[in-house]
């Protein structure tokens, strides 16, 4: 399986963008998960599925892949869409319903 190298998405319940500038070099799940039969607890025999680098550009995640001969895939994150909001456009005539049945 194809490491994957992608940036962190900002949290739906948060306005900040901490951790989201880095750029994460996961290697992904390339074997199966199973169940301990004692203990019920879910584990792998894959290291490297517990495995996430961080870097500051895509290219140094690249480069790094390119001197490791690991196989990856980037995925270019969704342009981030900026709706500008004024609070005074809550009392514009034309947005004013009449709730009055």
């Amino acid at each position: 399986m194809a490491a994957r190298i992608y940036r962190q998405s900002k949290p739906a319940g948060q306005s900040g963008l901490a951790g989201t500038r880095e750029w994460i070099l996961d290697y992904g799940q390339s074997a199966p998960r199973r169940q301990d039969a004692l203990m019920g607890w879910t584990g792998s025999a894959d290291p490297f599925a517990q495995v996430r680098l961080t870097f500051e550009t895509c290219e140094a995640a690249l480069a790094y892949a390119a001197r490791e001969n690991i196989a990856c895939e980037v995925e270019n994150p969704a342009p981030r869409i900026r709706r500008p909001k004024v609070y005074a456009d809550n009392f514009r005539s034309d947005r004013i319903q009449n709730w009055t049945h």
